[in-house]
């Protein structure tokens, strides 16, 4: 704009004192006019372009906002499909355990039968042998009066545990009918719940691959801001904290079913690299800091590896996967337990990208999942912590240098 007035200024000067002979001023005055308004019609349109550039970095802006909110509130809703979808596996733990006890109980009581079926048709078999003898005769074949009593309080005694016999055989025979009854009932829920969780799990991955879509989106906007995009996310403390408490529960139940404790893989030194490839180190441990206050934020539990989506995450260290499922915040995400109280996790695993279960021995350096970017992540990374009595350190400090 400066330079342009200069330019105007320049040129009448030049009019005024290179002054040519009376025709040829006229010709050079229109001239000079001619340019002038040239000149204030390209200053005008420069004017225009840079007010519609502003205005167009506004409505971008407000898209980008408007998109951002969208993604949170996808973000939101994925919290609450992850929440019901551990309510509806909680319960099909319950109904299992339950229909495994009704199941025990039935068992039981028909191999009770047996015994009682076995023990009865030997009594029968004995009478046929030995011949029928009447509880009368027996009285009457006594020797004195002290021999009738003894017999007629064992005939008592026999006759009394004939009787609780039959009838516990009755009651087994109809609790038979009532645990048949119960584990169909118990066999139908289980179908039922575990058709629940699958429409769970379907209903996240749509709005997981809903979720991508609007980060693609977002990036091109921030992109046409000439703004750099970073993998944001954001795990609240309750979500971290009945994380923890699940790993604990499901350890416990994994201990519980191999009737020892897990076994011990860490005993100390580094561990590797859960990313081998084409990654960079995007945030470390730590609170974060606001880039623009300088405020120090919200605790950051371990350290991001942004990677492109599907890049391979490997075992930090031998171990037992306690944990190997979708979470809230985390998305899909890994416990590893190495034992001496040293667990690793893996969150933000690509829809499909979880490649070991919970219970399974796994070791250093096997390839256990994918990057992705589900939970409350909006870019493809891999979110590792280490935790040490289950609680965060800093991962740096145990990590193998590259």
């Amino acid at each position: 704009m400066k330079r342009a007035f200069l330019l105007i200024a320049f040129i009448v000067l030049a009019a005024v004192v290179f002054q040519p002979v009376e025709g040829e001023a006229a010709s050079e005055l229109d001239k000079i006019r001619n340019q002038i308004d040239q000149l204030k019609k390209e200053m005008n349109q420069t004017e225009s372009t840079k007010q519609q550039i502003e205005e167009n970095k506004q409505v971008v802006s407000v898209q980008k906002e408007q998109t951002l909110e969208s993604i949170n509130a996808v973000m939101s809703q994925i919290d609450q499909i992850s929440a019901d979808m551990q309510s509806v596996t909680d319960q099909i733990a319950a109904t299992e355990a339950e229909l495994l006890k009704a199941g025990q109980e039935l068992v039981d009581a028909e191999a009770r039968i047996e015994a009682r079926d076995e023990l009865l048709q030997s009594r029968v078999r004995l009478m046929y042998t030995s011949g029928f003898v009447s509880y009368l005769d027996v009285l009457m074949s006594s020797s004195s009066f002290s021999d009738f009593l003894d017999r007629f309080d064992a005939l008592q005694s026999i006759l009394n545990q004939d009787k609780e016999i039959l009838e516990e055989h009755k009651r087994d025979k109809e609790l038979i009918l009532v645990k048949k009854s119960e584990v169909e009932g118990k066999l139908v829920d289980v179908k039922h719940l575990y058709d629940k969780q699958e429409k769970y799990y379907n209903h996240l991955v749509a709005k997981e691959k809903e979720k991508e879509k609007m980060i693609l989106q977002y990036n091109a906007q921030l992109k046409n801001l000439e703004e750099k995009s970073e993998e944001l996310e954001d795990i609240s403390e309750e979500q971290e904290s009945m994380l923890i408490e699940l790993a604990k529960k499901e350890k416990a139940e994994i201990e519980k079913q191999k009737k020892k404790k897990n076994k011990v893989y860490y005993s100390g030194g580094k561990l590797a690299l859960p990313v081998r490839d084409n990654y960079r180190m995007s945030s470390n441990f730590g609170p974060r800091i606001d880039p623009i206050t300088g405020q120090r934020g919200k605790m950051h539990n371990g350290i991001d590896f942004s990677a492109p989506q599907g890049t391979a995450i490997y075992a930090a260290e031998a171990g037992t996967v306690i944990v190997s499922q979708s979470w809230s915040g985390y998305g899909n995400c890994i416990i590893i337990d190495h034992g001496n109280g040293l667990w690793t996790l893996y969150g933000h695993i690509r829809s499909g990208g979880l490649l070991v279960e919970k219970g399974e021995t796994v070791k250093r350096d096997q390839k256990i999942a994918e990057v992705g970017s589900t939970g409350r992540s909006t870019g493809p990374h891999l979110h590792f912590e280490v935790r040490l009595n289950e609680q965060p350190v800093n991962p740096i400090s145990y990590l193998k240098k590259n």
